[in-house]
């Protein structure tokens, strides 16, 4: 693909572009939303139609959404989702106006991070020359690092827990670092939010970055977050192995 999604030259001398303040914002044409999306899709995330803005309001009709222009439209999202390109390319016609979720936990995970813990881990990864994946950022103050999946084993006893997992009935009770697997999503760029036009999800590495291991990155997004919030950095609690 492209490296207008952002390519690997001069990412060190780019770093300053991800620092507040100093990230241009674009607006994106409908042609350029469709294929921000086909670039989604095509390296692998399932995609799946979501709410969008009404003014200060979510498109659905739930009174009081407490998850505004966040959440897919259906709930069937998890069988619903799906790289194929021609039904990414009907949905994004025929719904002009909508986001889009990726499901996670099917070939990706995101480690979903405060922005400011997220800035100073990316700056400390790319600095040690790990390798980092997709990262898109959300004007409600998140950095999204993707990720491979920890998998889907077919013996459910292979499946191992982690206490940082986070699905969308439990975003409140995990304001540091998120764990989205099986279950989740998240909304893949472009997105709009309610509020002003600037108010977006956006790619800050795009998805033609190969999706690095989890826990490659888990160690200094962990400390990171710690040291944001003024706290030890606390020990791993997750299994390193399955």
């Amino acid at each position: 693909m492209s490296a207008r999604f952002g390519g690997r030259t001069g990412l060190r001398g780019k770093l300053t572009q991800w620092l507040p303040g100093r990230r241009p914002r674009e607006a994106v044409g409908e042609d350029g939303r469709e294929a921000l999306l086909l670039a989604a899709a095509a390296a692998g995330l399932p995609l799946a139609p979501a709410a969008h803005p009404a003014g200060y309001r979510c498109s659905c009709d739930r009174v009081g959404c407490p998850t505004p222009a966040r959440h897919p439209v259906s709930f069937a999202w998890q069988t619903q989702s799906t790289t194929d390109r021609a039904q990414i390319e009907r949905w994004a016609r025929h719904q002009p106006q909508a986001n889009f979720i990726t499901a996670t936990g099917m070939v990706h995970d995101v480690l979903d991070v405060p922005l400011d813990a997220g800035r100073a881990a990316l700056e400390r990864l790319l600095a040690a020359g790990i390798e980092v994946g997709p990262v898109a950022e959300s004007a409600d103050g998140r950095l999204l690092f993707f990720t491979l999946t920890r998998g889907t084993p077919e013996d459910e006893d292979e499946w191992w827990p982690c206490e940082l997992d986070c699905h969308p009935e439990t975003m409140d009770e995990h304001p540091g670092l998120r764990w989205h697997c099986r279950g989740s999503y998240v909304l893949v760029p472009p997105a709009r939010l309610p509020g002003d036009d600037d108010q977006s999800v956006h790619w800050v590495r795009g998805p033609e970055h190969e999706l690095p291991d989890p826990l490659s990155l888990l160690e200094v997004l962990t400390d990171s977050c710690a040291r944001y919030a003024g706290e030890e950095p606390a020990q791993a609690s997750w299994p390193l192995r399955n």
